[in-house]
This record gives structure tokens, sequence and C-alpha cells, in this order.
């Protein structure tokens, strides 16, 4: 069974949408997540993450802004195809200018 790196995306700050959420909204919002967690297969795994806010992109030769649209991770476990009918129905997605990516974590060979 592969294992995979979930990267929900946003056009959104992930900071600010929280700043701006009352209790009510962000309670709200939570369930419809614990409900699809609860509505998958049990042949997947899944653990949760944490909400993300680009901070800085570090390179040999410079630390700047980062521009990355990453606003929290998850990671899975199972079969690709059912992993990936699962995600089509993610409240993520209702969000405007969302997108989530499924980055397949590969074992090292030795280790």
């Amino acid at each position: 069974m592969a294992k995979y790196m979930v990267l929900y995306s946003s056009t959104n700050d992930a900071r600010e949408l929280m700043a701006q959420a009352s209790a009510e909204e962000m309670q709200a919002s939570m369930q419809e997540w614990i409900r699809w967690k609860e509505s998958l297969a049990a042949s997947i795994g899944f653990e949760w993450g944490l909400p993300l806010q680009a901070d800085s992109e570090i390179t040999p030769t410079a630390v700047q802004a980062s521009h990355s649209t990453v606003s929290g991770y998850a990671t899975m476990e199972g079969e690709k195809d059912a992993i990936t009918e699962a995600l089509k129905t993610h409240p993520h997605l209702k969000r405007d200018g969302a997108s989530i990516d499924m980055l397949e974590m590969l074992t090292m060979p030795g280790m």
C-alpha cells in the first residue's frame, strides 16, 4: 500500500481565513472535515496534519518571502485510485482557489 503526503493549496491566506472566521464557522468547518474523514473506506488510512502559512523561501544564495500557496497537509495510505476518489469530495475543495496535491512518499532503499 502506498503512502501519500496530501497538500492543501489555496489562493486565500490560511492565517487570515482563520482569523476572520467566527467560532461557529470554525466549528462548522471542522465538523465537515470530520464527517469527510469518517466517510472514508476502511481501507484508507488518514492522519490529520495542520494548517500551514507560507513564510520563507531559502536558496543557497538568498532568503526571501515564500509565495507558496500550500495551506495545510495530511497523510493518507491506501490504493491510489481510492484515495484520489475520496479527495474529490474533500471539503477543502469548496473554497475558491483551492486544490489538493497528492505526493507519493517513497521508501528509501536500505533504511
